[in-house]
Order: structure tokens, then C-alpha cells, then sequence
């Protein structure tokens, strides 16, 4: 037996699309104004969005279960797996004492915070992006920074920003190669128009982040790094983008960022405090960052084309997939127009990917680490029980989020919010990056935001006479500028600097700068959508 999902129950589209964002306008009040705790804002979201959907979308209770408890089970395969391997890395290199040279190296290179804020914060949270994704960058280098000395909500909040930057080309170009495959578009020709814009806000983000920690007097003080740090960044990402494609922007950008920076920070420009010195050789630095080098090792060859084509239909490691059809909801709800062009079931799956979950990578990163840096297993399992203590209400947190997101999502609730947005006509195109905002905030994922409104993307585009181009485009460049704001990245480095609990702390921090640069990129694809 199916279900037909009803996108206007209200029969009037911005009614509807009211009650439908009745669970994300208590989430934003619950963390922004009651201040309550995000497990329990999560949880009591999840209740508003299973009365919505029982009462107001008529969705079977069977269905409305089915949806909480894939995206509950989602949130721990792959998510929580990628997130907690993640945290265990970064507490063995705490354990073994590695961390210690690489603080010493980054105080080599400057003891200045402001700098610092720089290699970690934005180079070294691209470069993971670009490898891992998902959650990961975030937990490493908000929990680097505290070990550098700095403040937790800081730390955490500035490498949520800074992640804007590399977003939209995380985890190998993922959420553009997505993008391309849900809507039939070159994921060439959607990354080549990013780069019409997102190089300048990648410029921009360097100067930000450094105006956060210390104010506008500090990005005077530290303007000449701080500058050699964006430019590079920036052009470096306009090049990749433009002549190799989606795939490597972020490591590329990274790689010649951190080195024209070392290089001028080593040859003495002023507009940093000294450096102090110290005396470590070039081996035991390469040990000290050890851990992260074999993670970077690992995740490459997780996400290689070679690698993933042993995992394919067709494979040789194609057993070791497992994939779970979820009782009463896979092929039950059928999405109907505009959402698609025609009737489709709604698949829900889930796949236990064991060997090739790139969660998977990070714990052979972990295990490898212990055996290079000499942890035994006693020291190990203390290390472990440490970061399941620390990251439980958290990944708690991620639960009830992706419960939300999940009955949301199948009970056609976002779709609503979706469909009255195409509703503006001509103005669209200023609206449309809400939509991928809208996807991330719910999802958590820029990945999950295109599959989900992508096709919409495209059918308004047509509809409108506007090239679907630049409305896909839009669909990826608001849903980066959500990544900060997600409830699932707040839970995430919350829990990576032990502020489980203080979410909406996290939350009041950056929901500002998400909605500024929201702003710009309807701005910049309105002005777009004008000229094609």
C-alpha cells in the first residue's frame, strides 16, 4: 500500500508552507531566544514534526515511524561513525603527546592566535574538507584551536564560518558531482559557475574570521598575512575550478595557501608577534602530524575512483555493502509534481557500506596512529570510553536532528516550503538559494539539500525561462552558506570542544553570518539569472 504526498493540505500554498515551517521556527526560537539544550530543542522539534505530518499532511503513522527511524539510524551510519572516529583521532594525538609538536610548529611558524586562526582554522579545515567531509573537518580543528588556547565557542564558531569557504567542493566535489547526477547537468559546468562568485567570498572569509577573533583593529594589525592567505586561497580555487574541475579545489587551495604562507610568515613580513623558538626537526614534526598526514592518506584512497569501483554493483567487494529496505517507508511514499516530473516511489535505504564508509577510513587512521605513535591498547580504550562520554548527548542531538529531517522530508512538509518559494515567479532566482539553505538546515548535508530540491531547481528554471544552470548553482552556494548553521554541524563541534549542552551558544554565534552571506548569494544569482 502507498501514500501520495500532499504538497498544499491547506489548499492555500503560503498556509500550507506556515504550518509547515512550524518544527524549524521553534528550532531557531528554542536555540536563539529559550535557549534551551539542542538534544532536547531536537527532540521536542521532532514531536512538532510528527504532529504536523500525522495531522496535518495525513501521513500513515507507520510512515511517519518509518521516516524517524531511518533518520535516526542514518544519523549514526554514516554520520556519528565519521564524527566520532574524528574525535578519537584527535584525543589519541592529544594522548600521545603529538599534539604538543604540532602546537610547537604552528608556534614556529607564529604565536599569534590571529595567525593561527589562519592555518588552522581555514587552511587546515579546507584541506580536510576536501578529503573527508561530513562533519569531520569541523571536530579536528575546533578541537586543534582549543588546544592552541582558545576559547571553545570561538574556536568552534570561527571554523563553522571558515567552512564556508571550502563547502561546496567537500569530500572530493561531492555535493557538485550530486548536483550534476540529480539533474542531468555537467558537474563541470555547475562548478565553472560557481566560480563566478565563490572565490570572492572565499576571499572575504580569511579577513572575517580574523575581524571575529580580534576586531577590524586586528585585521589591520595582521592585514599582510592575513591577505597572502585569501589571494592565494581564492585564486588558487578559481584555477582548480575553471581548468580541472570540482573534485580538488579545497586540497589545491589549501596546499598552496598553507605554503604561501609559511613562506612569508619564514622570511619575516611584519603584522605578527614574533615567533618563539624552538628547536624541533623536520622528522619529528612529520610525526607529530602524523595522525592527520595518515588520515589524509587514508580518505584519498577511500574516495579514488579505483577504490570505489570495487565496491560497485559489479565489484569485487560488492558483498560486503548491506542494504536495509526501512519497514513501512521504502517505495511507500510517492512524490508527485512539481516536486518531480512525474510519480516516483520514494526510496529509503540504508546502506551499511562497512569496508568502504569513509568512517571506516578514519578508525584504520586511528588504529594506524596507535601502532606508528606507540598507544597501547589500555591507553586506547581509556581514550575511546573518554570520547564516547564526551560525544554522546551530541550525537543524541544528530539523532532527533535527522528524525526531523527525515519526516520532513517524506512527509512532503519540505517540499511545501519548497514549492511556495518557486511560487514567487520571476523573483525566484533572488529566492532560490533559500532553498538549498533551507535543504542543508534540514539535512545537514549540501549533498542531501541538491538531491533533495535540485529537480525542483531545474522544473522552476524551465518554467521561468531562467537556465537551470544558475539556479542548481544557487541550490549549492546557499546550501554551503547553511553549513554553519545546521543543527547537525552545531552538534558536531559542540561536541568536538566539549560544549555538549551549549548549542544554542553555537547557534547565536553564527546564524548572523549565515543569513549575511545567504544575502549576498540571492544578491549575485539574481543579478545572474538577469542576464541569461
Amino acid at each position: 500500500m502507498t501514500w501520495t504526498q500532499i504538497y498544499d493540505p491547506g489548499h492555500n500554498i503560503f498556509i500550507s508552507a506556515a504550518i509547515a515551517a512550524l518544527p524549524i521556527v521553534f528550532f531557531f526560537l528554542a536555540l536563539t531566544l529559550f535557549k534551551i539544550k539542542g538534544y532536547l530543542a531536537a527532540f521536542l522539534t521532532v514531536l512538532i514534526a510528527v504532529a504536523v505530518a500525522l495531522n496535518f499532511y495525513h501521513m500513515p503513522v507507520k510512515a511517519v515511524i518509518g521516516a524517524a527511524s531511518y533518520g535516526a539510524t542514518y544519523s549514526i551510519w554514516p554520520i556519528a561513525y565519521i564524527v566520532f572516529g574524528a574525535v578519537f583521532l584527535y584525543k589519541l594525538t592529544v594522548k600521545s603527546g603529538a599534539f604538543e609538536v604540532i602546537r610547537q610548529s604552528i608556534i614556529s611558524l607564529t604565536d599569534d592566535p590571529r595567525v593561527q586562526i589562519l592555518i588552522v582554522g581555514f587552511v587546515f579545515n579546507s584541506f580536510l574538507e576536501g578529503a573527508a567531509g561530513f562533519g569531520a573537518p569541523i571536530a579536528i580543528t575546533a578541537a586543534l584551536l582549543v588546544g592552541l588556547g582558545f576559547d571553545p565557542i570561538k574556536a568552534a564558531g570561527l571554523c563553522l564560518v571558515a567552512n564556508i569557504a571550502p563547502g561546496s567542493f567537500g569530500a572530493i566535489g561531492i555535493p557538485v558531482i550530486v548536483a550534476g547526477q540529480v539533474t542531468g547537468l555537467s558537474p563541470n559546468l555547475i562548478a565553472a559557475q560557481l566560480s563566478t562568485f565563490m572565490p570572492y567570498i572565499s576571499f572575504t572569509v580569511p579577513f572575517l574570521i580574523v575581524a571575529i577573533l580580534s576586531g577590524f583593529k586586528g585585521v589591520k594589525e595582521v592585514w599582510r598575512p592575513t591577505l597572502v592567505t585569501a589571494l592565494s586561497y581564492s585564486l588558487t580555487q578559481w584555477f582548480t575550478i575553471r581548468f580541472i574541475g570540482p573534485e580538488l579545489p579545497d586540497i589545491t587551495s589549501a596546499i598552496v595557501s598553507l605554503s604561501c604562507l609559511a613562506v612569508f610568515l619564514k622570511i619575516g613580513k611584519k603584522g605578527q608577534s614574533p615567533a618563539s623558538e624552538n628547536h624541533l626537526t623536520l622528522g619529528s614534526i612529520i610525526k607529530g602530524w602524523s595522525p592527520f598526514i595518515i588520515l589524509t592518506v587514508f580518505v584519498l584512497i577511500w574516495c579514488s575512483s579505483i577504490f570505489k569501483q570495487m565496491f560497485s554493483p559489479s565489484g569485487i567487494l560488492a558483498g560486503t555493502t548491506v542494504n536495509i529496505p526501512i519497514p513501512w517507508l521504502n517505495n511507500v511514499v510517492m512524490k508527485v509534481a512539481p516536486l518531480v516530473p512525474k510519480t516516483t516511489p520514494y526510496p529509503a535505504i540504508l546502506t551499511l557500506d562497512f569496508i568502504s564508509a569513509t568512517g571506516t577510513a578514519i578508525f584504520l587512521a586511528c588504529v594506524t596512529t596507535m601502532l606508528l605513535l606507540k598507544i597501547n591498547l589500555r591507553a586506547g580504550k581509556q581514550v575511546f570510553v573518554e570520547t564516547a562520554k564526551e560525544l554522546y548527548k551530541p550525537i543524541m542531538t544528530i539523532m532527533f536532528v535527522l528524525s526531523f529531517a527525515f519526516i520532513a522530508n517524506y512527509s512532503g512538509e519540505s517540499a511545501t516550503l519548497g514549492i511556495a518559494l518557486a511560487r514567487t515567479a520571476q523573483y525566484f532566482p533572488a529566492v532560490s538559494p533559500i532553498l538549498g539553505w533551507l535543504g542543508v538546515f534540514l539535512t545537514g548535508s549540501v549533498v542531501s539539500a541538491n538531491a533533495l530540491f535540485g529537480g525542483l531547481q531545474h522544473t522552476t528554471a524551465n518554467q521561468i525561462g531562467v537556465s537551470p544552470l544558475i539556479l542548481i548553482t544557487a541550490n549549492v552556494a546557499g546550501g554551503t552558506m547553511a553549513k554553519m548553521l545546521s543543527p547537525q554541524s552545531i552538534a558536531v563541534a559542540a561536541g568536538a570542544v566539549g560544549l555538549a549542552g551549549r548549542e544554542s551558544a553555537l547557534f547565536r554565534f553564527t546564524i548572523k553570518y549565515s543569513l549575511i552571506f545567504l544575502g549576498i548569494v540571492c544578491f549575485v544569482i539574481f543579478i545572474q539569472s538577469l542576464n541569461f
